[in-house]
C-alpha cells in the first residue's frame, strides 16, 4: 500500500474497493478488541484534517499515541512513518487528490466519507454486520433511524447516540456512552462529531466502544438523514464542495475555509512526500496482548528497596526536584505520594530550601533517602531550582514539582511514557483542584493579543479564540494529550539531556515567568512539549502565597518576559496592556497598588527577590572556587568584607585570597587574623598587580574578583559559583544595590538616576564583583594595565556568554560627599578612556586584533543619554536625571582637564565611605 505525507499527514493511498476490503475484513473479524486488539479508525483527510492534525497544528501526532496503553509494536510503527494497523487515512478533498496524484504519478479516487459510507452499509446489510451511528441531534438521529429502515430494512442497526458536546468532554460521561455502545455489540460505528472532535474522541474512547471498525465521517450522519444538502455532481467534480457548503453554513464553516484552511493548501505542496513502503508492524501476542505499566518501565534496580529513594550515585529512571519554603503543611503528602511511585520506577527526591522558618526541613530529615539541600537563604523558585539541579545525578528525566502536590497512581510512569513514545522534550500532567476539578494550567506564548484580550476579558467569554487569550479554557483541550507552548510550572517532566542543554533557569525571575522562559528556551532548542492528560496530580495552591507584592512581581515578570524577547516598541505595547488589565481592576483589594508600582519601575527592585537568610553551617554542600580580594590601604572595611566569608574561608570551602597591594595601613595584620584567609603582599600600589598576583597563587576555578569595601553574603557568592560551574557562561556578577543612606542630597539623586538607566543591570561592571570560568579568564590571561578592570572584563564577552544573576544583593556604598562622587566619576571615565584607546591601537597595529580588545559592549555616552532621557516618568526623575547630567558633563570635564595636566597613573578614592 503507498502512502504520502502531506504536511505531517500519513495518507494511505487505496482504491474504493481496496478501503472497503479493509474495513469490513477488520469489522468481521473474529478477534474481538475485548481481546486486546485495537479498533481500526478510518479517516479522512482533507485541507481541515491537516489544518487540525497536519505538522503545524495543534494536535500533531496526537492521533498515533492515544491515551490507551499502546499494543506492542503500534507505536513503534507509527514512528517510522507509517499508519499502523491501528489507523487508515483516506484521500479526501480536491487538492489533496491532486498532491498525490503529481507524487505518485498514478490519479487516486476522492474517498470522502460521504462517498463511502454507501457502498459500505451495502456490505454490512449483505455480510449482516451490525453498525452504530453516533453523533448529530436528537432529532437528526430519530430522521436517520427512519431514513435507514425504510432504505436499508435489512441493515442490522445497533443503536444510535447523540450526546451532548458537555458529555464528550467529560471523561465519565464519555466512559458510560462507549459502554453503552459495548453493550449493543457494534461492529462498525460510524462517528460523526466533526473535526478534530470524532478523532480525538476515538483516539481516547475507542477501544472502550467494543467496536472493531470506528469511521471518523464528519456531517456523513446528516448527509444520510437528509439535514444538510450533499453538494451537486458538478461542485464535487470541479474541486468546489467546499463553496457549496459554505453557502449553506456561512457561520458554521467561514473560519474553516477562509481562515483555517487556506495556509494549509498553500503548504502542500512544498511540504509533502512520497513514503517508501512500510514495514510490516510487529503483532501483539495473543497471551499478552497490551502492555502494563511494569512493561513500560524498568523495574527498579535488585539493589533498590520498593517504596525508598535512589541515593546519590546511583541510577535513577526519575530525579524529582522540589523547591521548599515554610511547606510544612503540604510537604508530607508530596513525599508519600512519590513513595507509592517507587513501587514501580526508580526515583531519586531531591529537595532545596529556600530558608524555611518553619518545621519543613525538620520534616524532610524524617526521610532519609530523601536529599534536602538548604540554599542558605530564599533564592526564589529559578534560584533553588537551580541549586539543586546539580544533585539530579545519573537519571533519564528531571521531575520538577511544586511542594504542594499530590502526585496521583502511576502519574509519573504514564508521563515517562509519553515522553519515550512522542520523543518530547518536556512532558506536563494534568493538574486537578483540590476538590478534584480540572485546573486550568495550559498556556499560549504571551503576545500583545492575548495580553490585551485577557485585560478586556479576563476569565469570562472563555470561548474567545485562542488569539485573545493566553489561557486555554476549552475543556477539549484538557481531555486529550497533545503539544502546548507551555503550561503552569507546577510540574514538568523534562528529558535530562535537554535539562543539560538548557542549563540554568533564569533567575531574574524570582517567582512566576521562569517556566514561560524556560519552555520557550527548550521550544526554540528543537524540543516538543507534551500535555498528558492521563497522568493526573493534585495542586493545593499554597506553595508561594499570596500578596499584594507577590500579585505585583507577577505582572512585572510578564513584562520583563517579554521584554528578553522582543524590541522596545513591542515590549513597550505589550506593558501598556498589561497596565490596561491593572487599571480595569484597580478597585480590587487584591489588585491595590499594583498599577502604581508598574508604572515607577524604580519601586520594582523593591518587590520580592532573592535574600540571604541564616544558616547553620553556610560552608555545608558549597561550590568549590576562589575569591580573590585586591586591597589598597583598606584597613577600615576589609573586615566587614572577610566576616561574610569566613567561615567559608575556615573550613576551606572556597579559596580566600586577599592581595595587599602597597598597603601602609593595617590591611595585612587584619586581613591574616581571618582562619584560613590568604594574604599575599605586593610591592606596587597597583590594583591590577594584585590581581595578576593573586592569579597565579590561586588553585580553585571559577573565580571571583571582589573589592575590599564590598560585602558579599555567602549566598550571593554560592548562587555565582554555581551558575559558572553548571553552565555555559563565562563571566557572571551577582545582583547589587546602593547604599546611600549617609550620603549628601545630590548624591542620592544621582544614584536615584543611575539606578533607572538598564546599562547598570547588564553589565559586569558597576556591583564590584564578577566571576570568571577558567576558559572565560583564558579569553584575556592576564589583567593589563589599566583602571577600569570590570569594564575591561565586560566588554570581553557577547551577551549570551555572561549573566547578571538575582541573587541576594551585595552592597555597594555610594560616596557621601558631592567630592568623593567627583573624585570616583573622574576615575571611571580615565579608565573608559584608557580602554577605548588601547581598542584604538590595537586596531591601528599591524595583523589582526588581540582578542583582548574585542567585546560587543557599548562605552560611549550615546546609549546612556537615551536611557538616561527614556528613564523620565515625572518630575521626580527628570530632576534627578539633570542632577545625574551635570555631574557626568562637570565629571568628565574634569577627568580631560586633569590628564591634560598630569596624564600619569592616578588613583582617585572615595574616602568618605570608608570612614570608621
Amino acid at each position: 500500500m503507498q502512502q504520502v505525507d502531506l504536511v505531517g499527514v500519513i495518507v494511505d493511498l487505496l482504491d474504493l474497493d481496496d478501503a472497503l476490503d479493509r474495513v469490513t475484513e477488520r469489522a468481521r473479524s473474529s478477534e474481538r478488541v475485548d481481546a486486546g486488539h485495537r479498533p481500526l479508525s478510518v479517516v479522512s483527510a482533507n485541507l481541515d484534517h491537516i489544518a487540525q492534525f497536519g505538522r503545524l497544528g495543534r494536535w500533531y501526532d496526537t492521533l498515533d499515541y492515544s491515551l490507551g496503553m499502546p499494543v506492542s509494536g503500534s507505536a513503534t510503527s507509527v514512528r517510522h512513518g507509517t499508519n499502523g494497523d491501528d489507523w487508515l487515512v483516506l484521500l479526501d478533498g480536491a487538492p489533496l487528490v491532486a498532491e498525490a496524484t503529481r507524487l505518485t504519478g498514478k490519479t487516486w479516487p476522492r474517498l470522502a466519507g460521504s462517498d463511502i459510507i454507501g457502498p459500505l452499509l451495502d456490505r454490512a446489510e449483505s455480510e449482516g454486520l451490525s453498525v452504530g451511528f453516533l453523533g448529530g441531534s436528537y432529532v437528526v438521529q430519530r430522521v436517520l433511524s427512519r431514513t435507514v429502515t425504510r432504505n436499508r430494512p435489512n441493515l442490522k442497526v445497533s443503536g444510535y447516540w447523540a450526546p451532548d458536546r458537555k458529555d464528550l468532554v467529560d471523561h465519565q460521561a464519555s466512559l458510560g456512552l462507549a459502554e453503552s455502545i459495548r453493550s449493543s455489540h457494534t461492529q462498525i460505528l460510524v462517528v460523526g462529531l466533526g473535526k478534530p472532535r470524532q478523532e480525538l474522541w476515538m483516539a481516547k474512547y475507542g477501544l472502550a466502544t467494543g467496536a472493531n471498525v470506528l469511521l471518523a465521517f464528519g456531517a456523513v450522519v446528516d448527509f444520510l438523514a437528509g439535514s444538510i444538502q450533499r453538494a451537486p455532481n458538478w461542485a464535487s467534480a470541479n474541486g468546489l464542495e467546499w463553496a457549496w457548503r459554505l453557502a449553506l453554513e456561512p457561520r458554521r464553516l467561514a473560519r474553516r475555509y477562509l481562515v483555517d484552511d487556506p495556509p494549509s493548501l498553500l503548504r502542500l505542496k512544498k511540504e509533502s512526500r512520497l513514503l517508501p513502503a512500510p514495514k510490516p508492524a510487529l503483532q501483539p501476542s495473543s497471551d499478552s496482548p497490551e502492555h502494563s505499566l511494569k512493561d513500560l518501565l524498568p523495574m527498579s534496580r535488585e539493589t533498590e528497596t520498593p517504596g525508598r529513594f535512589a541515593a546519590s550515585g546511583q541510577h535513577a529512571d526519575v530525579a524529582v526536584l522540589a523547591v521548599t519554603y515554610n511547606n510544612e503543611d503540604t510537604v508530607e503528602d508530596l513525599v508519600s505520594s512519590l513513595r507509592e511511585q517507587a513501587n514501580g520506577l526508580s526515583l531519586r527526591v531531591v529537595v532545596a530550601d529556600n530558608g524555611s522558618n518553619d518545621a519543613t526541613l525538620e520534616l524532610l530529615s524524617m526521610h532519609d533517602d530523601v536529599m534536602a539541600v538548604s540554599t542558605g537563604g530564599n533564592l526564589g523558585y529559578a534560584g533553588g531550582l537551580n541549586a539543586v539541579m546539580r544533585h539530579a545525578g545519573d537519571c533519564e528525566a528531571v521531575l520538577v514539582l511544586n511542594p504542594d502536590l499530590r502526585v496521583e497512581p502511576n502519574a509519573i510512569a504514564l508521563l515517562m511514557d509519553r515522553m519515550r513514545r512522542s520523543g518530547a522534550g518536556i512532558v506536563v500532567p494534568q493538574l486537578l483542584e483540590s476538590d478534584g476539578s480540572t485546573y486550568v494550567s495550559l498556556r499560549r506564548e504571551p503576545s500583545i493579543a492575548t495580553a490585551v484580550g485577557d485585560a478586556l476579558c479576563g476569565a469570562r467569554f472563555t470561548g474567545r479564540p485562542g488569539w485573545a487569550s493566553e489561557l486555554d479554557y476549552d475543556a477539549e483541550s484538557y481531555q486529550h494529550p497533545h503539544r502546548i507552548d507551555w503550561a503552569t510550572g507546577a510540574a514538568l517532566l523534562i528529558e535530562s539531556s535537554l535539562a543539560k542543554r538548557l542549563g540554568a533557569w533564569d533567575e531574574q525571575f524570582f517567582l512566576y515567568s521562569e517556566e514561560v522562559d524556560y519552555f520557550r528556551r527548550a521550544r526554540e532548542g528543537g524540543a516538543s512539549i507534551w500535555y498528558e492528560p492521563a497522568a493526573r496530580m493534585t495542586h493545593h495552591m499554597g506553595g508561594s502565597g499570596s500578596s499584594a507584592s507577590l500579585n505585583a512581581l507577577m505582572s512585572i515578570n510578564r513584562i520583563r518576559y517579554v521584554r528578553k524577547y522582543h524590541g522596545k516598541n513591542y515590549a513597550s505595547g505589550f506593558r501598556s496592556a498589561v497596565l490596561l488589565a491593572e487599571a480595569l481592576r484597580v478597585y480590587k483589594p487584591s489588585r491595590r497598588g499594583i498599577l502604581r508600582t508598574l508604572l515607577d519601575e524604580n519601586s520594582w527592585a523593591d518587590l520580592p527577590r532573592p535574600s540571604a537568610g541564616a544558616q547553620q553551617s553556610p560552608s555545608a554542600d558549597f561550590p568549590s572556587g576562589t575569591v580573590i580580594i585586591p586591597a589598597h590601604n583598606e584597613a577600615t572595611v576589609i573586615a566587614r568584607t572577610l566576616e561574610c566569608l569566613a567561615e567559608l574561608a575556615s573550613t576551606e570551602a572556597v579559596e580566600v585570597i586577599v592581595a595587599c597591594n602597597g598597603c601602609s595601613d593595617e590591611t595585612f595584620r587584619i586581613a591574616s587574623s581571618f582562619p584560613g584567609v590568604r594574604v599575599i603582599e605586593v610591592d606596587a600600589a597597583s590594583k591590577v598587580a594584585a590581581l595578576n598576583e593573586a592569579d597565579e597563587m590561586a588553585t580553585r576555578w571559577p573565580r571571583v574578583y571582589l573589592d575590599a569595601d564590598i560585602e558579599m553574603t555567602p549566598t550571593a557568592l554560592k548562587m555565582v559559583l554555581d551558575r559558572l560551574a553548571n553552565s555555559d557562561v563565562l563571566a557572571a556578577r551577582p545582583a547589587f544595590e546602593y547604599d546611600d543612606s549617609q550620603a549628601a542630597a545630590p548624591v542620592k539623586s544621582f544614584y536615584r538616576a543611575r539606578r533607572r538607566i538598564p546599562a547598570t543591570n547588564q553589565a559586569l561592571w558597576g556591583a564590584g564583583v564578577y566571576g570568571l570560568t577558567e576558559a572565560g579568564h583564558a579569553r584575556f590571561g592576564k589583567f593589563p594595565d589599566l583602571t577600569a578592570d570590570d569594564l575591561f572584563v565586560d566588554q570581553q564577552f557577547e551577551p549570551w556568554e555572561k549573566a547578571i544573576l538575582n541573587t541576594p544583593p551585595v552592597r555597594v556604598v555610594t560616596p557621601r560627599t558631592v567630592e568623593s562622587l567627583f573624585a570616583i566619576l573622574q576615575r571611571n571615565y580615565r579608565g573608559q578612556q584608557e580602554f577605548v584607546r588601547q581598542q584604538a591601537d590595537a586596531k591601528n597595529s599591524v595583523g589582526p586584533v588581540p582578542t583582548t580588545f574585542l567585546g560587543s559592549g557599548d562605552t560611549g555616552s550615546r546609549r546612556t543619554v537615551r536611557q538616561l532621557i527614556g528613564s523620565v516618568r515625572g518630575p521626580v526623575s527628570a530632576f534627578d536625571a539633570l542632577v545625574y547630567a551635570s555631574f557626568v558633563v562637570r565629571a568628565r570635564h574634569k577627568q580631560k582637564r586633569a590628564s591634560l595636566v598630569s596624564p600619569g597613573s592616578m588613583w582617585e578614592r572615595d574616602e568618605s565611605s570608608r570612614a570608621v
